[in-house]
């Protein structure tokens, strides 16, 4: 069984879990079956995993749910060798599954193409052993974190001191897996029920190169890698372009393929003119009337670009390599292509921050809106939440950030620039989750059920039967240099001395 947790239109939109899906039901060993919070498939007579990808923190606790619905214990301890065995991956777990452990019995850390086959070969060796017998041959695979074989340490004052495997032969510390292949992911399912109603997927670029210091999807997947244009993006394209006439190219910054442009000149030809093509975020510092007019060409009415902060200085910080006269270059060659809006995304709290760079992103906004009359400007503007792997994983959330969304609306939108802020307070439980250990997990099932309200996290922190860390100190302090994380023995692409040097090389 494969779970996705929320909804059909949004999980089959997930080229993550297409993908898994696909890999499983490609072999004649596995029967797979998918698990929707809404819809599934029909159930086995018995099932022996039960997997879960998960992309999203605030996803995590629909775990629990699910779990239930099935029947299946939702603490890893309290599974027998008739039950299934519990895994999961993606973004999230790979980050810090800590907070999630317990409830599960395996993690699989990194890129699917690897881990997969290994994983379900290693369980396939092993099927009829004892479920403790099991879960040891799967701690031996590259990759695979077996949470009930480790235990954390702490001292008298509740800090963590250690996370140690609990018995001989277990591996120290788990390595991230990397696909280093030749192709990268395309749908695998085109459907008119997608969140993209009917659209075809092709993953362009893995990671991406600027190393932004708060950034996730850049630094966790390093290395950046990129698929060939004639054997692996072309094809690609060409296989979905036979089921539909809507491709999406995606990745973190896709227009940093090395040969994007050839791309984009074969997507100009006429026997793509009935074909609508988006593109997933671009970097400012690429864009150009020739990308602007054949997007324009190809369906496409607006453009995303990042750009962190309207304050240069901040740019710096965060290692954004962008000018402002980029920015503003962007903007008129979207406008220039025929493209009728440009969506910007930002944010705020951002790790030595003032109120005046934040009025440096109004200024900015209001500027090229002046510069380029005619084109649909919208801001997204998130708060900045430490990730694990990451060189701002040490800084906590800066609750001014909430007066500052404040402050963008208050100067946006009676200029006519659409602001789409996200919740502070959802940023908050968001940072709980990113940066707790295993100790939140009795919280996390104790807020089944009002997991949608942000009072009911509060609640259950508070009322907690164990001993937890200071609310302030998980989500709001800064974090010393030599401090113990909670995913201290999984290990990521770059070692926490590199990332600490790019941190304080940011904040010096």
């Amino acid at each position: 069984m494969l779970a996705f947790p929320s909804t059909y239109t949004v999980g089959i939109t997930s080229l993550g879990y297409q993908v898994v899906w696909a890999t499983l039901a490609q072999r004649p060993d596995v029967d797979v079956r998918r698990l929707f919070t809404d819809q599934g498939d029909p159930q086995h007579r018995h099932c022996d995993l039960f997997g879960l990808s998960l992309s999203w923190e605030l996803d995590g606790p629909v775990l629990l749910d699910l779990l239930e619905q099935q029947r299946i214990p939702i603490w890893a301890g309290e599974r027998g060798d008739e039950d299934p065995i519990v895994f999961g991956g993606g973004p999230v777990l790979t980050a810090n599954p800590e907070p999630l452990a317990p409830f599960f019995d395996a993690v699989l850390l990194g890129d699917g193409e690897l881990l997969l086959p290994a994983f379900i070969d290693a369980l396939q060796a092993c099927k009829n052993a004892p479920r403790a017998e099991r879960l040891r041959r799967l701690a031996a695979v590259p990759g695979v974190y077996v949470p009930s074989l480790y235990a954390p340490n702490y001292d008298a004052e509740g800090q963590l001191t250690s996370i140690d495997p609990i018995e001989a032969g277990i591996p120290e510390t788990i390595e991230k897996q990397t696909w280093r292949g030749n192709t990268l992911s395309h749908s695998t399912v085109i459907t008119p029920e997608a969140a993209w109603p009917s659209i075809h997927m092709v993953e362009v670029v893995r990671s991406c190169p600027e190393l932004c210091r708060f950034c996730l999807a850049s630094y966790l997947t390093l290395p950046f890698r990129t698929p060939s244009l004639d054997d692996g993006l072309i094809p690609a394209v060409e296989k979905g372009l036979s089921a539909t006439q809507r491709l999406g190219l995606l990745g973190a910054s896709v227009t940093q393929h090395p040969q994007f442009g050839d791309l984009l000149q074969w997507l100009d030809q006429d026997r793509f003119d009935d074909t609508r093509v988006s593109v997933s975020s671009v970097r400012a510092a690429t864009v150009t009337p020739e990308l602007g007019r054949i997007l324009a060409k190809r369906g496409s009415k607006s453009l995303t670009i990042a750009i962190e902060s309207g304050s240069e200085r901040m740019r710096e910080v965060v290692n954004k390599k962008l000018a402002t006269d980029e920015i503003y270059a962007a903007a008129r060659y979207a406008k220039e292509g025929g493209l009728s809006g440009l969506k910007l995304y930002g944010m705020a709290g951002l790790p030595s921050e003032t109120e005046d760079d934040v009025e440096a992103t109004a200024d900015l906004l209001l500027a090229l809106k002046k510069a380029t009359p005619g084109l649909r400007l919208s801001l997204g503007v998130s708060t900045f939440v430490p990730k694990a792997h990451t060189p701002f994983q040490w800084q906590g959330v800066r609750p001014e950030a909430e007066k500052r969304l404040k402050l963008l609306a208050k100067r946006l939108k009676p200029k006519g620039i659409e602001l789409r802020p996200e919740s502070y307070g959802w940023s908050v439980i968001q940072a709980l989750l990113s940066r707790s250990d295993r100790r939140l997990a009795p919280v996390i099932a104790a807020v089944r059920g009002r997991h949608e309200k942000l009072g009911g996290w509060k609640q259950a922190y508070r009322e907690a039967d164990t001993p937890l860390p200071a609310w302030e100190e998980v989500i709001h302090a800064s974090w010393d240099a030599d401090r113990v994380l909670p995913w201290e023995h999984l290990r990521g692409p770059l070692p926490k001395a590199t990332l600490r040097k790019h941190h304080d090389e940011a904040l010096s």
